[in-house]
């Protein structure tokens, strides 16, 4: 472990590859655990606000569900909020392409331009995970290892990309561009060490 701008991270970020590999799990991150996508506060704000927009891109259930139950729910296994699931488990906001892989239904009302947030920054980082003490004003970054993605592993060795590489655009999103850069030159420092 290490920190940067007070922040705990994992050097398991360094350590593990990873490339999400859509045509082998389809998706599958977006169906399968006990709960929904981790929502911050002000994205669970945020999204209440958008959700008439984004209604439009989702199926009819979903679209029932979310009127029905909201788009967050109190997840008490997880001491968090989370998006709402389906009965079958699924996040309420999945849709499918063609191709029957998964897709937000809310990153597809951003593509379209009728939204202007992207999706649930859990979901942008996968897979780091972000663990907050707020009370200690206490925040680490760990990578969040799942047989799901066995197949994002194994593509993300065959192009030897580490964790934080894969979701750089979701890291600076979050904390800026001068914490990944931060990040970068301690992958360095990480990587010289290796070498010795």
């Amino acid at each position: 472990m290490f920190i940067i701008e007070e922040k705990l991270v994992s050097l398991e970020i360094f350590k593990q590859k990873f490339v999400c590999n859509l045509k082998a799990c389809k998706g599958a991150c977006c169906w399968e655990g006990d709960y929904g996508a981790p929502l911050e506060q002000d994205e669970i704000t945020k999204l209440k606000q958008l959700l008439p927009k984004i209604l439009p891109f989702l199926s009819e259930p979903s679209r029932q569900k979310l009127m029905e139950k909201g788009v967050e729910t109190w997840y008490q296994g997880a001491g968090e909020y989370g998006t709402t699931l389906m009965e079958d488990g699924s996040c309420a906001f999945l849709t499918f392409e063609s191709s029957g892989i998964a897709k937000c239904g809310i990153e597809k009302a951003w593509e379209a331009g009728a939204i202007d947030f992207k999706k649930p920054i859990s979901c942008h980082l996968y897979p780091i995970r972000i663990e907050k003490e707020a009370a200690l004003n206490f925040e680490a970054l760990n990578y969040d290892e799942w047989d799901i993605c066995s197949a994002a592993c194994a593509l993300g060795i065959e192009k030897q990309v580490p964790v934080f590489r894969f979701v750089k655009e979701a890291l600076i999103r979050h904390y800026g561009s001068s914490f990944y850069e931060a990040l970068e030159e301690a992958y360095a420092h990480y990587c010289s060490q290796e070498e010795e």
